[in-house]
């Protein structure tokens, strides 16, 4: 089979790939792209571990397609700090021990990410929804939504 190219958006950066036809995003992204930030768990959709933003929503990147993402934006958490300083929800995951394996992280911060970005100040039932497609099987979750609100907080300003 011929590959197909791809190109888009990488955090920032453009990327322009040759891809299999049908390759999953998560593939190209770790393969042929070398962002390893996403992380592969499942590969079914349930665990939330590949958690990749694409124009600006939640996608899991072991269902998208790479195709799919032609002249789009793809975020990861590769991106998710601007130059040395870490994002606000990463220094909240940090300080609140929100990251135990760190397996789940990933998907978690853009998860958290993109909840944000669309509520500035959610309730705890807001972040819980939002996380909800991602399993963590380390923290009992507290502490990531603690994390997440200490981020929304810090983010709009407020003591925490």
């Amino acid at each position: 089979m011929a590959k197909t190219p791809v190109t888009f958006t990488l955090n920032d950066a453009e990327a322009a790939l040759f891809v299999d036809p049908g390759a999953p995003l998560i593939d190209v992204l770790r393969r042929g792209a070398g962002d390893l930030t996403p992380k592969h768990g499942c590969g079914q959709g349930t665990c939330g571990a590949c958690t990749v933003m694409i124009d600006g929503q939640p996608h899991l990147s072991c269902l998208t397609l790479a195709e799919s993402v032609q002249d789009k934006r793809v975020d990861t958490t590769g991106g998710l700090a601007g130059g040395p300083d870490l994002h606000p929800l990463q220094t909240a995951f940090i300080e609140g021990f929100a990251a135990q394996c760190g397996f789940c992280t990933a998907g978690m911060l853009m998860a958290a990410k993109a909840l944000l970005d669309r509520t500035p100040n959610p309730s705890r039932d807001e972040v819980i929804e939002a996380i909800s497609g991602n399993l963590c099987r380390c923290t009992g979750y507290e502490p990531i939504v603690d994390a997440i609100l200490t981020a929304a907080a810090r983010m709009q300003g407020r003591a925490v």
